[in-house]
């Protein structure tokens, strides 16, 4: 059998369904897992759960089937969001999972996110599965499945910890027709609140807009919603509901990094000072400075969930987020990404405070930021052009090298970094002005087109 390298990837295995991924790469997907796994802690039963897109089914039955021969029971937990996978390695009585989810992608596209224990493979755990897969190091048994619903106990559990809210609130949730519509509206409901339904029918082909909350374009439905009906806030997830997208009273986007600015005064608010807050790269400036001026130590960190986990565990942190809207709950959730629960602890806070969200974040400086610009460059040059992107703009300038370069202008900063799963450099800028934006930005891109790098608008 001939597979794809490319689809082993930084942080999952993805690809286009039927060209790349086809039901015989899923199956041995599933044996190399189930190799990998006993040699890692023992071959324990397994959670697998899908999304919602049409592909799903004949992708869980060959993978499940390749589980199954190589000895793994298995522990189906059907069609739920990517965070109730999460959720049940602590709750399931499994060894592992595995999500086959295409998240945010475009519906043509599948993948498979698995963990081991309750961390997520990646790097070059990925790429052993690969080669178990190129050896043919199987492993050789029987194992059982078992059905297991887990979304009215993780919807449970969730209200548990949140709590009924403390005053009622209006909020439109945009499920973009993904998976995440099968628990949002329900969960928010138990808490309390009054939601307006907005593409909350589960269809994995979405016929409405494309569930990635990163893009204005997807966002202009639930900012029109929430100005006709009045609401207090607005969600909106992904197609498999680990990232969250946020709309205040107002109807105005609150990107990721201000998010997590509210999500962190009120953790150091409520549990003491001095502790990390982390967060990618991408972030605004303003977000350490909220850090900082709430008592807590702000960590910059390389943009990738398994590697915002792994960051979180070594440091003890409470909380992590990305730009992107990927947030990380270890202070009194599991510690992974998870957008169901962030909306829900986003209304807990908002209630409590009898504040509304704009006001919440009144006191934050405005920059102003590009948002991610992305640009094609082959495979082969795109780390080699981040290398020399340090070098050069280490002379003279303060750089932050965690993850790409970020160069620091005191009044703004630029960052060139390479993608992890697809050719393509990213780039952000902030600044102070709109005339100083644009002067970083036109120093970042004369010198990528002084690489050969095409820079478009």
């Amino acid at each position: 059998m001939r597979i794809s390298r490319e689809i082993f990837r930084q942080y999952d295995i993805r690809g286009i369904v039927g060209r790349e991924l086809t039901p015989e790469v899923a199956r041995a997907i599933g044996r190399a897992y189930a190799a990998f796994l006993g040699e890692q802690r023992g071959l324990g039963p397994v959670a697998v759960g899908r999304d919602n897109r049409p592909s799903g089914e004949e992708l869980r039955n060959e993978l499940v089937g390749g589980l199954v021969e190589s000895g793994a029971d298995v522990v189906d937990i059907g069609i739920v969001p990517t965070p109730l996978l999460y959720w049940s390695l602590h709750h399931a009585g499994v060894s592992g999972g595995i999500m086959i989810t295409g998240s945010h992608n475009p519906p043509e596209y599948n993948g498979f996110k698995m963990c081991v224990g309750t961390s997520s493979l990646h790097g070059e755990e990925i790429q052993t599965l690969y080669d178990i897969i190129g050896r043919q190091a199987f492993l050789t048994g029987r194992g059982q499945i078992r059905r297991e619903e887990v979304i009215g106990r993780y919807i449970e559990d969730v209200v548990s910890r949140v709590g009924q809210l403390s005053r009622p609130l209006r909020v439109v949730a945009d499920c973009g027709n993904g998976v995440g519509a099968l628990v949002g509206p329900r969960l928010l409901e138990r808490l309390g609140a009054h939601v307006t339904p907005l593409f909350c029918e589960s269809d994995g082909s979405f016929p409405n807009h494309h569930p990635d909350p990163t893009v204005v374009e997807n966002l202009h439905d639930i900012i029109r919603a929430v100005r006709e009906e009045s609401a207090d806030v607005g969600v909106a997830f992904d197609g498999d509901a680990d990232r969250i997208g946020v709309i205040d009273e107002k109807g105005e986007i609150i990107w990721g990094d201000h998010v997590l600015i509210i999500y962190a005064r009120d953790v150091l608010a409520r549990t003491g000072v001095n502790q990390p807050i982390i967060f990618d790269v991408k972030c605004s400036q303003a977000l350490p400075d909220a850090i900082v001026a709430a008592g807590g130590t702000p960590v910059m960190w390389k943009t990738g969930h398994s590697l915002i986990k792994d960051k979180m565990k070594e440091l003890h942190a409470p909380l992590a987020g990305e730009m992107s809207g990927h947030m990380f709950f270890e202070e009194g959730f599991y510690g992974h990404d998870d957008a169901l629960y962030g909306a829900a602890r986003l209304l807990r806070i908002v209630a409590d405070s009898g504040k509304s969200v704009s006001e919440l974040l009144a006191d934050v400086p405005k920059f102003v930021s590009t948002p991610e610009i992305r640009v094609e460059v082959p495979e082969a040059r795109k780390f080699a052009i981040v290398a020399d992107a340090v070098r050069h703009f280490s002379e003279g300038r303060e750089v932050i090298d965690v993850d790409g370069v970020r160069v620091l202008f005191g009044d703004g900063w630029g960052l060139i970094r390479a993608s992890n799963t697809q050719p393509v450099l990213v780039l952000r800028f902030e600044a102070r002005s709109e005339s100083r934006l644009r002067e970083i930005r036109g120093e970042f891109e004369a010198w990528l087109q002084a690489q050969g790098v095409a820079i478009g608008r």
